[in-house]
């Protein structure tokens, strides 16, 4: 009997359930305690409607933008997830390759099951490297100039992780990396995977540098001159003061709420960041896009871009490379259908007037 076709992200994470253990999908689905901002998240697009204009020529769409001057094919990028090969025995190298050729930027977790170097060598693909500041600022350092040195265009600097949130699928999974797998970026941290409960929470616990400030923003981007993005701000005034702080993108995250439940929704928290930076940097979201008309509303509320992390996973695990190919390339032709339905041919035309907030709509 052959499989049902896979037409939308969410075929996709079905698919991708029965192939994943229990403590892989765990891990990689749910959200922090309660996972009432998981939810949020979802819903906030939902409020969302979109206001189409009629007769306008869209006989030629054009979706290539650049991100901090690098030129992608679509405004969607594949945001730092860690230990992929749990999905898939390729891991890393298999989503970079996946994400190179559907013409997208892949961001590389510090927590990856590849090396940053190996998954240079697996793709010429743009790419930037994520990273937590650990109390080892030595470490820190190390891994910057490894990723410079590897041709990574910007630092990632998560910055909503003093600790890490309590997912209780992990707790309950007693969750660890699978013999044979490890932090390769990290590889004298392999000890975290003899913690009982979740191995990340006890790495994050032992390793985070929890005293991390404003000032160290400015000493990430002396250590190579790299570009600095904030991921995980949330609010208006922290978005000004990452400005000030020198970051040339902010991502508007809330960690795939993943670590404080009850903060609001991703798409929730976007119009104040904007508003706050007023065009002083690019700014980015992730959090819910499970469709193309989710990135519409995102550019439309003035996101440069968007991220995609668990669905770029599923299709990972369904399919590998390819995989991942076919979940980016579904939601360019979503968000292709989307444009050309809303009388949108460019990306600059997706203005905020095509959207409107119905706070009724679930």
């Amino acid at each position: 009997m052959n499989e049902p076709r896979l037409l939308t992200l969410d075929d996709y994470r079905r698919a991708a359930r029965a192939r994943l253990s229990k403590m892989a999908y765990d891990y990689y689905r749910s959200g922090a305690d309660g996972q009432t901002t998981l939810r949020a998240n979802r819903r906030a697009f939902r409020q969302w409607e979109i206001w189409p204009r009629v007769l306008v020529d869209v006989s030629s769409l054009e979706l290539a933008t650049t991100v901090l001057g690098t030129p992608v094919a679509l405004p969607v990028l594949v945001a730092p997830t860690a230990y992929q090969r749990l999905a898939h025995p390729d891991g890393e190298l298999a989503a970079a390759r996946g994400t190179h050729r559907a013409g997208s930027l892949f961001v590389l977790s510090m927590l990856a099951t590849s090396t940053l170097e190996d998954v240079a060598a697996a793709s010429d693909g743009p790419r930037w490297f994520q990273l937590y500041v650990h109390k080892d600022r030595g470490l820190t350092r190390s891994l910057v100039e490894r990723a410079q040195a590897a041709g990574y265009s910007a630092l990632v600097l998560t910055v909503d992780t003093p600790l890490l949130g309590r997912r209780l699928a992990d707790e309950r999974n007693g969750f660890q990396l699978p013999a044979g797998l490890r932090m390769e970026n990290l590889r004298d941290a392999q000890a975290a995977a003899n913690l009982e409960g979740s191995a990340l929470a006890g790495y994050a616990a032992a390793r985070h540098d929890p005293t991390l400030s404003w000032k160290d923003v400015d000493w990430l981007s002396s250590l190579s001159g790299l570009p600095v993005v904030l991921k995980g701000i949330l609010r208006a005034d922290d978005a000004a003061r990452a400005v000030s702080a020198g970051a040339a993108g902010i991502v508007v995250s809330n960690h795939g709420a993943r670590q404080l439940d009850g903060a609001p929704a991703s798409l929730s928290a976007l119009p104040g960041v904007v508003e706050a930076v007023a065009g002083r940097c690019e700014v980015l979201l992730d959090g819910g896009i499970r469709w193309g008309t989710d990135v519409f509303k995102a550019l439309a509320l003035g996101a440069r871009a968007v991220l995609l992390g668990r669905p770029i996973l599923w299709g990972l695990a369904v399919a590998g490379d390819s995989g991942v190919q076919h979940v980016l390339d579904l939601v360019r032709e979503e968000l292709t259908r989307a444009m050309a339905l809303s009388g949108c041919p460019t990306l600059a035309s997706i203005t905020p007037d095509l959207v409107r907030r119905d706070n009724k709509r679930t």
